[in-house]
């Protein structure tokens, strides 16, 4: 964490991260004429950021676009401030990435200090996936073009679903991704998921990408993933489940999204 407070620290960061919660997934040339400083200076303060997991860079094409990573500061907040945090406090933001095509884009990433093959286990394990994803397993034979269902233990109902569009296991996992929680949420249609895991040292970088999803879409959609990926973190790495404002909602007899 000392690596997010120092990235932090500095006014500069903090504008590039403001410029990002505006408008997510930005080129260097368009953070550039954020601030008044070189392009040097920008890629400097970038680099900083990157290293604290606070932004991640995807290649698209001939580009290079920056996102906004809400992780970093999700663990923070779960390990000084969730236990005096009401439900609301939850969703970190309401990133806005305005593409060509109107669809949004977002990723997330976080360190986990545990093997790819333990990691593809919770990803694709019912019951561990129950311990850090608001109790809801997941159902699915894991072979590329099969279906998977979200299932919550609240009256055995689906509560997302979709298709495996490719299964690469340690490494990544593509999934469509429907929500049928809420009918406002069920309107938004399908969008997909992206997991990636990279082995680093003795640890794993897991990246997931939420994307085709509509401009402006319901936050109910990608506002839970810092809780499951913190979640999943502590389990992996402790053995112990994290208590969230949706854990909380799922142990009070919510359904996630409620």
């Amino acid at each position: 964490m000392k690596a997010v407070f120092k990235a932090l620290a500095a006014p500069p960061r903090r504008k590039l991260l403001d410029a990002l919660f505006r408008e997510d997934g930005q080129t260097l040339s368009a953070l550039e004429r954020r601030l008044p400083m070189t392009r040097f200076g920008v890629m400097k303060h970038l680099r900083v950021l990157e290293e604290a997991g606070l932004v991640v860079a995807k290649k698209r094409g001939r580009e290079k676009l920056h996102f906004l990573n809400p992780v970093p500061i999700r663990l923070v907040h779960d390990r000084w401030v969730s236990k005096y945090a009401e439900p609301w406090a939850a969703t970190l933001s309401g990133l806005k990435h305005r593409l060509e095509s109107k669809t949004m884009e977002k990723v997330f990433e976080i360190y986990i200090k545990t093997t790819p093959g333990r990691l593809w286990e919770a990803i694709t394990n019912a019951e561990m996936r129950r311990k850090y994803n608001f109790g809801a397993g997941v159902e699915s034979a894991w072979t590329p073009g099969s279906r998977y269902q979200g299932v919550s233990p609240l009256a055995s109902t689906t509560i997302w679903e979709g298709e495996n569009l490719e299964v690469d296991p340690p490494r990544r996992l593509v999934q469509s991704f429907i929500a049928l929680w809420s009918e406002d949420v069920k309107r938004e249609g399908t969008s997909r998921v992206t997991w990636e895991i990279e082995p680093v040292g003795d640890s794993c970088r897991l990246t997931v990408t939420h994307d085709q999803l509509r401009e402006d879409a319901n936050a109910e959609l990608y506002g839970g993933w810092m809780m499951v990926l913190s979640g999943l973190k502590t389990l992996l790495e402790t053995g112990q489940l994290l208590t969230t404002p949706g854990s909380l909602r799922y142990a009070q007899g919510r359904k996630p999204g409620a």
